[in-house]
């Protein structure tokens, strides 16, 4: 089953170009968009979501069985939101209500009518988010980290073939988050789960598959593993002094910068050596995403993506 999305493009009012002809193909399993913030990602996720509509593009979802058909995303909403998660980056939550009840609460909406059916759904969710024992606590004492899980819980309700997760890390504490991405990973064996998301560990630690979007185009498409192993021997690095920086951006391709005890670590993309004691350093996912956005990475072809 794959995602199919084809040069969809969306203007606001105000004339700013949020997506300007995407087209990706996502496969089942976990797929990371990834970008700044501002970059489309949101909008992507909204249109997806069957809560915005593009002005113009296709997208498609399936096959779902053996059928062999899909759902058109675009002018089937009430079919697609039959098997679709949604958590968006802003999670509102009812602090008086208990998680519990805040779940059976939105199973019902769901469509679990059958109290001792939608009993156990509730109950199995609330396990494998590992909030069972916090059921009965008022959602206003949780973490930032548990509101989340309990979004999880809440977009996981009728097992959906299609989960879109806006930003689900911004804000969690490292224990969190650990725990958030754990979670996460378990749900992509059976369906297209999509992490939008700004920060470049969340994807590298999780995604098969990946894009980097920026200003509203698709820069890359590609398996992060491939896409790092083609960095190889082209990153390189030195510590300079802070004041010596606008020069060596003048002469070479600076993708990244970060303050180290006072000076400047600078990290350079570059297929030759560029002597002036550079050193080349295995390169990361991180590389991969400073290179796209500079320019010299990518060049907007797209790449193969793991079946």
């Amino acid at each position: 089953m794959n995602l199919e999305i084809k040069n969809v493009s969306k203007v606001y009012p105000n004339g700013v170009k949020a997506l300007k002809n995407v087209t990706l193909t996502i496969p089942n399993g976990m797929y990371g968009l990834l970008g700044p913030n501002g970059a489309g990602k949101s909008t992507l996720m909204r249109i997806l979501a069957t809560l915005q509509e593009p002005d113009e593009g296709s997208i498609r979802l399936g096959p779902l069985s053996d059928s062999g058909q899909a759902i058109d995303v675009l002018n089937q909403k009430d079919k697609l939101r039959e098997t679709l998660g949604y958590l968006p980056q802003e999670f509102g939550v009812y602090p008086k209500a208990r998680a519990e009840e805040l779940l059976d609460y939105f199973a019902i909406l769901k469509g679990f009518s059958e109290r001792k059916s939608r009993r156990e759904a509730v109950e199995a969710l609330l396990r494998q988010t590992n909030l069972w024992e916090v059921r009965r606590q008022k959602i206003g004492g949780f973490s930032g980290g548990m509101k989340q899980r309990l979004g999880v819980a809440i977009a996981l309700l009728g097992n959906p073939k299609l989960l879109i997760v806006d930003e689900p890390t911004a804000g969690l504490d490292p224990a969190e988050r650990v725990r958030f991405l754990n979670l996460l990973s378990e749900l992509g064996e059976n369906s297209v789960v999509i992490l939008s998301t700004h920060i470049v560990e969340d994807v590298s630690e999780l995604c098969t598959n990946m894009a980097i979007i920026n200003r509203g185009e698709i820069l890359l498409e590609a398996q992060p593993l491939l896409a790092v192993a083609e960095l190889k021997g082209r990153i390189w690095r030195k510590l300079i002094g802070k004041n010596t920086l606008p020069a060596l951006e003048q002469e070479q391709q600076v993708i990244s910068t970060k303050l180290l005890s006072g000076r400047t670590m600078v990290h350079i993309y570059s297929p030759e050596p560029p002597g002036n004691d550079f050193e080349l350093v295995e390169p990361d996912l991180e590389d991969v995403y400073f290179s796209t956005m500079a320019g010299f990475y990518g060049n907007g072809r797209q790449k193969e993506v793991a079946p």
